[in-house]
């Protein structure tokens, strides 16, 4: 038994079943019958380098989640039917082992049946397994209404707007946070998702798939991608089809050959939870990721994790000072401290949930949140806003306070703690929010697509801070694809060869070469896993 074998056990009265071996086969689906209600998969023996397993269910209509990985640090997965989409009828279970020649493999399938006597196989002579109250993680019971009610919590806006009417300001009780529904079911606003909503694009939304290719993301929106260094970019979090969190939540993306690492299991410590409308922020000098904030479900943050990009590490900070929860805020860094301005906030029953207006700073050295003084004509409270800092300023772009959106302007001076709003010229971007944001040089930062209420854009705009003009840009692999609630980063072009120590000290000098798309949903149940590069000066010129 020292060989590698990978082993399901369905339900809490049977045996272990052994799938895959190395010896065997590397990939294998099983059927699961309807009254399965949790799953056990777990390795046993000497892993090889470089080898993962995922796993993945596929149920009557076609929908295939990806229930996880395992790995040689975590060699156990559970799965049960209270903790995910509701499962109907007999559902195929797929393994797939990484690492050996799977290209030539081919795909074995087996009954449920059939698996009886490799269960004899591999458990002969041993004693029969104790039977087991199974209990719900998350004390959230059986019910599949209340599953049903959390997991509809977080709606975005690719997911399921059949209503594409304007959105009309709520009455009391209703969500002030735009685009994310945190408030009871019977509170949805016109432009949200209802359950009458749901019934209807069902099956539509059963047609999408979370599933996880064994070289890239899952398709999501609302994650993070923050580049770390000329070759290096970290993704966390998200969510995909059927308002589901990614069960894949942190990947690490080599821009040399443009692959995907999952990394997950690669840092110590504990990870943040997930989560979408977070930001995630790298500081050059301490060579650390901050991540602040988000939400999931009706749950919000105002935690701070860093990630220690030469340890990989993760930790939680146990911050002074005050800030509240927040989600789809911006977060930019400067002088080694975290300017976080607006976001969507909680407020309790029968206050309807808010936008921000207020700016928080963060001092990681000190641990300390505080409010500055800040003087100047202040921007209006908002949420799902860009933010970039250049000479010497943080410019903010566009968000959305039901039921406006915006598309205005405003620059806060870091000298002088003064906000000032920006008067510009030419043809600027429309009112609009969850747009990629991105700095090009060091005056011009670019603007793509977003949700303006109805639907997600395609446009793209450059901003000239030396001018205060816009300028729009022609780019037709910008503008294939509407996508809100997407990543965009720029990055120095890798050389292919080693630096040089001259090379490494001018480094942080060198501007951004490479413009790179991720992810993001097209607001018709559609959501992205693709990545998009494309030259910065392709897009100046």
């Amino acid at each position: 038994m020292d060989d590698f074998c990978v082993f399901v056990v369905l339900g809490v009265n049977e045996l272990p079943r052994k799938l895959i071996s190395v010896d065997e086969s590397l990939q294998r689906s099983i059927a699961m019958p309807p009254n399965v209600r949790q799953a056990v998969l777990f390795s046993h023996g000497r892993w090889r380098e470089h080898t993962g397993v995922t796993v993945e269910m596929t149920d009557l209509e076609g929908g295939t989640i990806t229930l996880g990985k395992l790995t040689p640090n975590h060699k156990c997965l559970l799965w049960d039917c209270w903790e995910g989409a509701i499962r109907r009828g007999v559902s195929t279970l797929t393994v797939k082992m990484e690492g050996g020649s799977l290209g030539n493999e081919e795909l074995q399938y087996a009954s449920y049946d059939e698996l009886q006597n490799s269960q004899k196989e591999c458990t002969k002579g041993a004693a029969p397994l104790p039977v087991l109250e199974a209990r719900g993680k998350r004390k959230r019971g059986q019910d599949v209404k209340e599953t049903l009610n959390k997991d509809q919590e977080n709606v975005c806006p690719n997911s399921c707007l059949s209503d594409r009417s304007t959105p009309r300001r709520r009455v009391r009780g209703a969500s002030r946070g735009g685009h994310t529904r945190l408030v009871a079911q019977n509170d949805s606003p016109a432009h949200m998702c209802t359950p009458e909503k749901h019934k209807t694009r069902g099956k539509q939304a059963r047609t999408q798939t979370q599933t996880v290719s064994l070289g890239r993301p899952s398709s999501r929106w609302g994650q993070t991608l923050c580049p770390v260094d000329t070759q290096t970019a970290i993704l966390i979090g998200g969510q995909g089809s059927r308002m589901q969190f990614c069960k894949d939540p942190m990947w690490k993306l080599c821009t040399e050959d443009m692959s995907w690492v999952a990394a997950e299991t690669l840092a110590e410590g504990p990870t943040p939870e997930g989560r979408i409308g977070h930001t995630a922020t790298f500081d050059p000098e301490s060579k650390r990721i901050y991540v602040f904030g988000g939400s999931k479900n009706k749950k919000w943050f105002n935690d701070v994790h860093i990630l220690d990009t030469q340890s990989w590490r993760w930790t939680m900070v146990e911050a002074q000072g005050k800030v509240p929860p927040l989600a789809y805020h911006s977060c930019s860094l400067f002088r080694g401290e975290l300017f976080v301005f607006g976001g969507v906030f909680p407020r309790p029953h029968p206050e309807p949930d808010g936008c921000s207006d207020s700016l928080y700073i963060f001092n990681p050295v000190l641990a300390i949140w505080y409010q500055p003084i800040v003087n100047g004509d202040r921007p209006a409270p908002r949420s799902g806003h860009s933010a970039c800092v250049l000479q010497g300023k943080i410019f903010m772009f566009g968000g959305w306070d039901t039921p406006v959106c915006f598309n205005d302007m405003h620059a806060l001076d870091l000298g002088l703690m003064e906000f000032s709003a920006v008067r510009t010229s030419g043809t600027g971007p429309s009112p609009r929010s969850w747009h990629g944001c991105a700095v090009l040089s060091e005056s011009k930062f670019l603007v793509h697509g977003g949700y303006n209420g109805n639907n997600a854009l395609t446009d793209s705009f450059i901003f000239d801070t030396d001018t205060s003009c816009w300028t729009t840009v022609v780019n037709t692999q910008l503008s294939a694809v509407p996508r809100a609630g997407h990543s965009i980063i720029t990055m120095v072009k890798p050389n292919t060869e080693a630096p040089t120590k001259d090379e490494e000290e001018q480094m942080s000098e060198v501007l951004p070469q490479i413009l790179l798309v991720f992810g993001g949903g097209d607001n018709e149940g559609s959501f992205f896993s693709d990545l998009m590069t494309m030259m910065i000066d392709d897009l100046l010129d």
